[in-house]
């Protein structure tokens, strides 16, 4: 079963450091960046190599949203803006929903063809100004950006990956970039409930199965910023709106979270408020730093299911034939 930390790693291949850290017992997923991709072909043997250091294998992750956000492009079809779908959905909501299935089932298809089993995707930000969203959000409409969502979920589900939508609850308020600065949104909940939690009331488990949280502070309603909130992650995700799938906290280590503790102490807290599985990117120091703590919560058994859940069928992967239909479908439209 996953444990509750999701760690990244700095080569195209594995160390022997990297391989002793990630077979430690409490490390359940590996993110993958830019820097740990050269081809298809090395991917394919970097997540194999990945899953054979578990008994079951470790989760592999990656954020491959399309536009300026797609970590592996050389080899891969590049992929649209959310704000491209978005956009022709004003105009023609049938192609844009086609462009946006279409889209879900190439992402998602080609990753599961190099072994990766998941990608943080759909965005379900509603578009602001915001710096670190812009053209990553489908559209400021939470009906429309549901609609789109579900629809790239659904091609991303043809391809065997269940979807990961972000960010829980939204950034739409802040204009700040949490990469930089912890954002602060002075909104009440009756507010968030009317606006950028829309999106999140009409989820469809069979499509949308996990969901990441967001570094932004809404003072009014937490002191703590949302992906640490026992008020937001439990009482308002997992309770009031009956979220049934694993939750993911963004990358601990952003700017946003670093005056308020350690890595060790904002992962616990993160786990304590409810998350499932916490991220740690670009630190070695500080992935050690939170193994060696002996800080984080003893893992609960419908949390490891949750994860487990996640975990595609090795036999579910998109067919060649599949994935150019629906890349003919995409070059339509873009």
């Amino acid at each position: 079963m996953p444990g509750p930390l999701m760690v990244s790693i700095e080569g195209t291949t594995l160390d022997a450091a990297s391989r002793s850290r990630l077979s430690h017992p409490n490390i359940g997923g590996v993110i993958l960046f830019a820097r740990n991709y050269t081809s298809p072909g090395q991917l394919a043997d970097l997540t194999r190599e990945i899953k054979e250091l578990k008994d079951p294998p470790l989760l592999t992750a990656v954020d491959q949203e399309g536009g300026r956000v797609q970590r592996f492009q050389e080899g891969f079809t590049r992929l649209p803006p959310m704000e491209a779908i978005g956009t022709l959905f004003d105009t023609d909501p049938k192609a844009s929903l086609t462009l946006a299935r279409a889209t879900g089932t190439v992402l998602a298809g080609e990753l599961r063809q190099c072994g990766v089993d998941l990608s943080f995707a759909p965005v379900l930000d509603l578009h602001s100004k915001n710096k670190a969203i812009g053209t990553r959000a489908f559209h400021r409409a939470p009906e429309v950006v549901t609609t789109l969502a579900h629809g790239l979920a659904a091609g991303m589900a043809l391809s065997g990956m269940p979807a990961v939508g972000k960010h829980f609850p939204g950034h739409s308020g802040v204009i700040e970039d949490p990469h930089d600065e912890l954002p602060r949104d002075d909104r009440s909940i009756d507010e968030l409930r009317d606006h950028d939690m829309q999106v999140y009331r009409d989820l469809k488990p069979e499509t949308i199965q996990g969901v990441m949280s967001c570094h932004v502070c809404f003072p009014r309603i937490d002191a703590l910023p949302a992906s640490l909130s026992y008020r937001f992650l439990t009482e308002e995700l997992r309770d009031r709106l009956a979220f049934k799938g694993p939750i993911f906290s963004d990358d601990l280590m952003m700017s946003a979270l670093g005056s308020i503790a350690k890595p060790e102490g904002l992962a616990r807290m993160a786990l304590e408020a409810g998350a499932d599985m916490v991220l740690l990117c670009n630190s070695d120091n500080a992935t050690d730093r939170v193994l060696a703590s002996g800080e984080l919560p003893i893992q609960s058994e419908a949390s490891r299911r949750r994860l487990e859940a996640m975990r595609p069928d090795r036999a579910s992967r998109a067919d060649d034939a599949l994935l150019s239909e629906a890349r003919e479908r995409m070059g339509r439209y873009i």
